[in-house]
């Protein structure tokens, strides 16, 4: 009993010390991102480059199928009311509220998270981050905090492109394909979608960003600096971040709501 009640105590202390080393993580990284921005903003646009740019391949993809097969669902069930120009309202709103934010996340934690992570953790298990120390060189303000905010940014415009890329496969599936009137599929789309939805879609977007830019950087920080802590800390990234947006999609659906 006494063994157990060790255990328990030494998980909780833990937990506690790691969730409070993680809020310290993160004011560092926002305590550097002012200076960073304006002195050194090509670090930064680099990054939104490798975060960005180069997963927009895959987020375009993802998007144009996603956004077909959410066309055939609605309107295979909403000819059945006889609601086919309904089609569009349904699509879009799946798509800027929920689908596009939550997928375009997860496909950018399995993308551009691991690929931070485990960059970061490669530095370390180099001795890279040790050498730009004993350069005076701050490794946080350097390497974190330009990948970080490079997450952060190039999340919502990936967002964005794959709910546009998604309409445009709905467009293809239903209008081209199933010959639904287009007049009808984008004037119901246009008077149905408000602002809030919209709001809703970008708050998700920027929120997702900051966690999984977070996590990625911290779990690349702290890797072990061997081969096998690397390659732990690049599935933790994943995984964490998963949990993480799927938990956080529903808190601040809720609160919109």
């Amino acid at each position: 009993m006494r063994a157990l009640v060790r255990e328990i105590y030494i998980s909780i202390f833990e937990f506690v010390r790691t969730f409070g080393a993680f809020q310290l993580f993160f004011l560092r990284l926002l305590m550097h991102s002012p200076t960073l921005i304006v002195r050194r903003p090509g670090l930064v646009i680099k990054q939104i480059y490798n975060t960005g740019a180069l997963s927009l391949v895959i987020i375009m993809v993802c998007g144009f199928f996603v956004g077909g097969v959410l066309g055939l669902q609605a309107y295979a069930n909403l000819a059945k009311f006889n609601a086919e120009d309904s089609t569009g309202t349904v699509v879009a709103l799946a798509l800027i509220k929920e689908l596009g934010p939550v997928i375009t996340a997860l496909l950018f934690a399995g993308r551009a998270g691991t690929a931070l992570s485990s960059e970061i953790g490669l530095m370390k298990a180099t001795d890279q981050l040790s050498a730009m120390e004993m350069m005076a060189i701050n490794p946080v303000r350097r390497v974190l905090v330009p990948r970080f905010l490079g997450g952060v940014i190039a999340m919502p415009m990936l967002v964005a492109i794959f709910s546009c890329v998604g309409l445009f496969g709905a467009h293809v599936v239903v209008v081209e394909l199933l010959d639904v009137d287009v007049g009808a599929f984008w004037q119901q789309m246009r008077y149905s979608i408000e602002l809030i939805d919209i709001y809703e879609g970008i708050y998700k977007s920027i929120a997702f960003g900051i966690v999984i830019s977070l996590l990625a950087v911290w779990e690349g920080y702290n890797a072990i600096p061997t081969a096998e802590g690397v390659g732990r800390a690049t599935t933790r990234t994943v995984v964490i971040s998963a949990i993480a947006v799927l938990i956080l999609d529903f808190m601040i659906t809720a609160v919109m709501l």
